[in-house]
């Protein structure tokens, strides 16, 4: 079985009220049971916590699936491929417990295309509204994290 991730994330201002979301949907599984996401937010955080924390949310849907499944993650977060290869760059130093749950979350995943997501992208969108969503409501609820209902799940473009 081959999984498909997109994450998103966003941070206003930085610090400040951030949200994160992903998809996953598993190839050959058609339906409600092939697709599942989530998304959340914090108060008082920054982007590099937040695209961080969407990286390692969407890798950690993965326990249900051997670690040599061959997985794509789509990141909208430019900096993030550099940032994961770099010992001492802004996300470790910003973030170092983050950063260190999400290098080995990466590590864990052998077969594993780390792949940007262009801002045209069908999918661009429906993430960036969940991410929105997890901003807004980190402001009102504080830190959260809430599987996203399977009918807005189904209308996620392929």
């Amino acid at each position: 079985m081959t999984v498909t991730l997109w994450t998103a994330s966003l941070c206003r201002s930085d610090p400040g009220y951030g949200g994160w979301c992903f998809v996953r949907r598993n190839a050959g599984q058609p339906g409600p049971e092939g697709i599942k996401g989530a998304a959340g937010g914090e108060r008082r955080t920054s982007a590099a916590r937040m695209s961080l924390t969407a990286l390692t949310e969407a890798l950690a849907s993965l326990a249900d699936q051997p670690a040599d499944t061959a997985v794509t993650l789509y990141f909208e977060d430019p900096a993030l491929a550099s940032e994961l290869v770099s010992a001492d760059g802004a996300y470790a130093m910003t973030e170092p417990e983050v950063w260190a749950a999400a290098r080995a979350a990466v590590a864990a995943r052998p077969v594993l295309n780390l792949a940007p997501l262009p801002a045209n992208a069908p999918a661009a969108g429906f993430l960036a509204a969940w991410a929105d969503f997890g901003l807004d409501t980190s402001k009102t609820r504080g830190s959260f994290k809430a599987a996203i209902p399977k009918p807005n799940l189904l209308k996620f473009p392929d």
